[in-house]
């Protein structure tokens, strides 16, 4: 089949290909008769990846030569759409009349009907679906009495689908379900669907956090293969691991968590050596000891990829009784780990290093709150709790300092992001949305398993381990180029941009620090890298400045670690040697486990962000016509995006500013009255009032409270209507 995919793709690419029907390519390339089927099965195939099309008259061609290209289409609320394709510069927009069934996020073939011209998109039609993306959705049910349909949350879902009567499947007008679809949609008609699952009922305690979880496949619970693997597995160290493992028992070891955390997988001990040097140890909980290969649990594990965070609740990649239980690394008690005592110098160079199982069994469960009051506040109470102590959270405190200087002095790009804490009731409804402090007891922890996290990297590669890095590759330079722009306009930019250094862009983060514009600066930059991602192979991590990095320290909670962990383990007990078959298999594994946990990452990533808009847009819905401070934070064509103090975010429209007539200047992101040259630009402060809170689409609209509406009635400026 391969040896056909080859010659097919080698024909069609060449410059004097004509377009040719299914007997002409066949005898072309000589394909024998009893090869036919398969011959058609590589040419489906190859039409469905979009290397390939069929006319209407059932001649096979390239899609760049009938002006097609393939691209994933992205649906708007108000029903039309965009195709972005790697072969446009631009997106394609689709009317809503040519999107011909196709729906949001899936892989479609389209016509170019119109090509851009004069700043307009190009224009086209959607000719073919190649792969859906959208096979499970989530919704309100409505009943009728012979049919029912269900309403997508995902406003870009656009059309209701409808559901038979004998697919109804308990739901009731009111459930939130999953609707699994069984009739694509086609011009003028709605999708066909059955009922999977009835969530509940919208508004019920915990259903669109629910909801939201399931949209992006997230499940909650457990197969019952996995529960009763896990009820096999003892939940307390055993005798014999004594023999196999180092005991460090008696070492001063402590967890530094927040104070909600269940699953604590890494614990640290510290002490100074004679030579002046500190030998930091960095203790990870070892998962792989209990989720063996190819277990129940182990496929699971990597089915989930990682522990999801929303607001309320953990939906875990471990059950329970493990990443809270027998793995979890809780004071008072015996635990297996896989230990890496580090000798760093003043310096903060890892000069030795040792890797090994142990047993280990930690002093203290201590939150950031409390390290931080006794490193900053020197909290009497606090410090005669934890006396023995003391002197090793100053030595982290000092160790913490001279690594964040070396890894800043290499080029290590250190974003400031605010994060959010959002409290809920009981019912699930927001009571307060707060500002996350990140404390010295948070960048302690932080650096510690940064260097552990490098060493560990650096030396599996230069052992040839079969392995999974994170790896964030360099950034695409057009985006770069296009982002210094930007910071032109608001009088900065990037040295040396045409041999980029990640210090060149942590120089500019260090200039706009307590600046209006930083959030903006820094969000915009972010965007213009690559994602980080997981791969077999290294490749760097360019946001860090490091040539080898992994994720070793949270195996609890991400699968590439707990890989990690097996292949360490295996090295560990063959002498830092595989034999050629297990060589070939674990890398085929990293190959596999790389892909599935980078995607499980993003779709983790995404819940929780969505989430989180929610929970906020909900938390302001009973503040209708309040009043607030606010920042800009972003400014575009329609209006300008700000920010409260507890970094909630909404949109003060446009068409709401009526004092005069207001133009987008791109290139300075601003907007400027027209009569007045009132300017309106990033880092601006306003005062806002919430006009609309809209939980559906979770997003918030704000109107300007100076006096707007007032200069408005006086008719002092009239708005131009074009």
């Amino acid at each position: 089949m391969e040896q056909i995919r080859k010659k097919v793709i080698e024909l069609i690419e060449g410059y004097n290909y004509k377009p040719l029907m299914f007997r002409e390519l066949a005898v072309f390339l000589e394909i024998r008769e009893e090869d036919l089927t398969l011959f058609s099965s590589v040419l489906n195939e190859l039409e469905a990846e979009g290397l390939l099309a069929r006319t209407s008259k059932g001649k096979y061609l390239r899609p760049d030569m009938a002006n097609m290209t393939v691209g994933i289409i992205q649906i708007n609320e108000r029903g039309f759409g965009f195709v972005t394709s790697e072969k446009e510069e631009k997106d394609i927009f689709i009317p809503q009349e040519y999107l011909n069934g196709a729906m949001n996020q899936d892989k479609v073939l389209v016509k170019i009907k119109k090509t851009s011209s004069e700043g307009k998109r190009a224009e086209g039609e959607i000719i073919n679906i190649l792969n859906r993306a959208n096979t499970k959705l989530i919704g309100t049910f409505e009943k009728s009495k012979y049919f029912g349909f269900v309403v997508a949350d995902d406003k870009r879902i656009t059309g209701d689908i409808f559901v038979p009567k004998s697919e109804f499947n308990g739901a009731t007008t009111g459930s939130k379900v999953i609707v699994e679809i069984i009739r694509w949609p086609e011009k003028r008609r709605n999708a066909e669907g059955k009922i999977v699952e009835v969530l509940g009922f919208s508004g019920e305690p915990g259903i669109d956090i629910i909801s939201i979880a399931k949209t992006y496949n997230i499940q909650a619970g457990f197969p019952d293969e996995v529960l009763r693997q896990v009820e096999s597995i003892p939940q307390v160290v055993q005798e014999i691991e004594l023999s196999r493992r180092r005991d460090i028992r008696n070492l001063r070891i402590v967890t530094i968590d927040g104070e909600d955390a269940k699953d604590l997988d890494d614990a640290i001990s510290i002490e100074r050596l004679s030579n002046g040097n500190y030998l930091l140890g960095v203790h990870i909980a070892d998962v792989s000891h209990y989720v063996t290969e190819g277990s129940p649990l182990d496929k699971e594990a990597i089915e989930r990829g990682t522990s999801v965070y929303l607001v309320d609740r953990v939906i875990p990649m471990l059950p329970g009784e493990l990443s809270n239980g027998i793995c979890s690394l809780n004071a008072g008690v015996d635990r297996l780990a896989f230990s890496v005592m580090m000798e760093i110098d003043s310096s903060g160079n890892v000069v030795n290093h040792e890797i090994f199982k142990s047993i280990i069994n930690v002093d203290e469960r201590m939150t950031y709150t409390n390290v931080s009051k006794i490193l900053l506040d020197e909290d009497e109470d606090l410090i005669k709790r934890y006396e023995k102590h003391i002197d090793d959270f100053k030595l982290m405190n000092e160790l913490c300092g001279i690594l964040r200087d070396k890894r800043v002095k290499r080029g290590s790009i250190d974003f400031d992001f605010p994060e959010v804490k959002i409290i809920l009731d009981k019912n699930g409804k927001p009571i307060q949305v707060k500002k996350y402090e990140i404390t010295i007891s948070n960048k302690i922890i932080e650096e510690f398993m940064l260097v552990c996290n490098e060493t560990i990297a650096e030396r599996m590669f230069w052992a040839n381990a079969p392995f999974i890095y994170r790896i964030h590759e360099k950034p695409d330079m057009e985006k770069i180029e296009a982002f210094n722009e930007f910071l032109h306009g608001l009088g900065y930019n990037i040295k040396g941009i045409s041999k980029l250094h990640p210090m060149a862009l942590q120089e500019v983060i260090n200039k706009i620090k307590g600046k209006n514009e930083e959030k903006i600066i820094s969000a915009l930059m972010l965007r213009s890298l690559q994602q980080a991602k997981y791969s077999h192979k290294n490749e760097g991590h360019f946001g860090l400045a490091a040539k080898y990095y992994c994720h070793f320290t949270s195996p609890i909670r991400r699968y590439p670690d707990l890989f990690i962990h097996r292949v360490i383990n295996e090295m560990l007990n063959n002498n830092f040697m595989l034999g050629e078959k297990r060589q070939n298999k674990l890398m085929d594994l990293a190959i596999q486990s790389s892909k599935i946990s980078t995607e499980k990452e993003k779709a983790a990533e995404q819940a929780e962000r969505e989430v989180e808009d929610l929970k906020k847009v909900e938390f302001m819905s009973d503040k209708l016509g309040e009043v607030f401070e606010a920042v800009i934070s972003y400014v575009a064509s329609f209006g300008f995006f700000v920010e409260l103090e507890n970094t909630i975010e909404g949109l003060v429209h446009i068409d709401s500013l009526r004092d005069d007539y207001y133009i987008h200047d791109q290139k300075k992101y601003c907007l400027i009255g027209e009569h007045t040259q009132k300017t309106y630009k990033i880092g601006d402060k306003v005062t806002i009032r919430l006009v609309k809170a809209d939980i559906v689409s979770k997003k918030l609209d704000f109107i300007l409270e100076e006096g707007i509406v007032e200069i408005y009635k006086r008719g002092r400026i009239k708005r131009r209507k074009d």
